[in-house]
């Protein structure tokens, strides 16, 4: 799949974002010189983390028949070291059963587990990637 990222010479920073037929305003914060018209590249690594563990929770209790109704998770960042090689992300999952339905302890932690196996995750944590840079 390609995904595009096209300066929006409006603004000193801001790129649109093109995948399939979706697009993302992507941009620096004003201390970093951008205009904030948009997520970081930080902000959107750290927000495929998030969406990931909700699609996958919600996709497992379909397949389990796990009555699951909302579902929202908060990612915390902590940069601080970077550039030492540690990037920390924390994700709180927060679940609550279909209207009339409780989860039982059991059904969270097994959505729990879900989330951990999110591709997301082990893309991040698990698998070396390799990225090649080329001018056209």
């Amino acid at each position: 799949m390609l995904i595009k990222a096209i300066r929006d010479q409006s603004l000193p920073m801001r790129h649109i974002v093109h995948v399939r037929n979706h697009l993302i305003s992507a941009d620096a914060s004003l201390e970093e010189g951008g205009s904030d018209a948009g997520p970081s590249p930080h902000d959107l690594y750290d927000a495929a983390l998030a969406a990931c563990k909700a699609l996958t929770v919600v996709w497992y209790a379909k397949r389990k028949g796990i009555p699951l109704g909302q579902v929202e998770t908060a990612t915390e960042r902590d940069a601080s070291d970077e550039r030492k090689g540690i990037y920390r992300l924390a994700v709180t999952l927060r679940l609550s059963g279909e209207v009339g339905s409780d989860l039982s302890e059991a059904q969270r932690q097994e959505l729990l587990a879900a989330a951990a196996k999110c591709p997301v995750h082990k893309l991040m944590a698990s698998v070396s990637t390799e990225i090649t840079t080329v001018l056209e």
